[in-house]
């Protein structure tokens, strides 16, 4: 089931089906993406979050990161953080094809169910993407 959202950061499409998510906007299957989560609770069941960077990831709005085991994570905020709570997560993608901007054509037609705001769906900056280690943070995105 992949879901169409007005996300905090821009319009996208969210699934637990990684592959199926890979597959609609034509990219490898094996392609990682950033996992959505609802809670800090929920982050803590994927990845650890190392002491000098706990501040910085409860504090952070817009924002994924890439733990050191490898997963990707965002905290979701927002409108749409209610969505989170049937689903604890979802894989999360931009609304758009690989490399094109967002058509709510195209977004609507491969999405099996859409998630409409009152406002419609827009295309905003892309979430900033930080890779923690256990001491140093590198900004990616």
């Amino acid at each position: 089931m992949i879901f169409l959202v007005q996300t905090d950061t821009t319009a996208g499409l969210l699934s637990q089906n990684k592959t199926a998510l890979n597959a609609v906007k034509g990219r490898d299957a094996d392609q990682k993406l950033i996992r959505a989560v609802g809670s800090f609770t929920t982050l803590k069941k994927f990845a650890r979050v190392p002491c000098a960077h706990r501040n910085l990831v409860r504090r952070s709005r817009g924002r994924s990161f890439v733990f050191p085991n490898g997963e990707s994570l965002r905290v979701v905020f927002g409108s749409h953080r209610r969505f989170f709570d049937r689903l604890e997560w979802a894989f999360s993608t931009s609304a758009n094809r690989s490399g094109e901007r967002f058509d709510l054509e195209w977004a609507k037609s491969v999405s099996d169910c859409f998630v409409l705001r009152a406002d419609g769906f827009r295309e905003n900056a892309p979430s900033g993407i930080i890779r923690l280690g256990r001491a140093r943070r590198i900004k990616i995105r």
